[in-house]
């Protein structure tokens, strides 16, 4: 269980890096998640910069939190993780049934739509953190190279979900032209 926790930390730790990281680093990407909030139409239109904001600290504070030694601080970020993951994908679900849309501004530049992918990516990435909170009580990782398996399974594993969007398009069938 203690090498779970240790993927687990390493997974959601680099999600939320890179998506901190895309909102900090690239010019305008703090704005495409204003636009993305306002279409959203969950917040006050007053309220969406500062919501914008907290949520880029927040990545950034839970990536810092998972990268700590400390298991009881890691897994604070991994429940702060599960709550905002759960918020995002309650978020994106009011969304969705509305009708509105809405780009996902998560990890950069996207011109997918917010839709049920990221529902169940938001969803899945909860469920995988609430799961390192319950492997992170029991005894820390003691071999190193399981350690280093588990960590850069989760590294991998968490790059493939901030890819989702391209790797759904990479693999989908182009559409085919209308029959007559």
């Amino acid at each position: 269980m203690q090498y779970l926790a240790v993927g687990v930390r390493c997974l959601i730790g680099v999600v939320f890096l890179i998506s901190f990281l895309t909102k900090v680093v690239r010019r305008n990407a703090v704005e495409d998640l204003v636009r993305s909030l306002r279409e959203l139409r969950l917040l006050p239109t007053n309220g969406v910069r500062a919501t914008a904001l907290l949520i880029t600290a927040a990545e950034g504070g839970i990536a810092v939190l998972l990268a700590t030694p400390s298991s009881a601080v890691a897994t604070l970020g991994l429940g702060a993780a599960a709550l905002l993951l759960t918020v995002f994908a309650v978020g994106i679900g009011m969304t969705v049934r509305r009708g509105a849309t809405a780009v996902c501004a998560c990890f950069g530049t996207s011109t997918v739509p917010l839709g049920l992918r990221h529902i169940v990516r938001n969803s899945v990435l909860a469920g995988i953190a609430v799961a390192g909170i319950a492997a992170s009580g029991s005894a820390s990782a003691t071999a190193w190279g399981p350690a280093v398996v588990a960590a850069l399974s989760g590294l991998l594993t968490g790059v493939l979900f901030t890819r989702l969007d391209d790797l759904l398009a990479l693999f989908s069938l182009p559409a085919l032209p209308p029959t007559r």
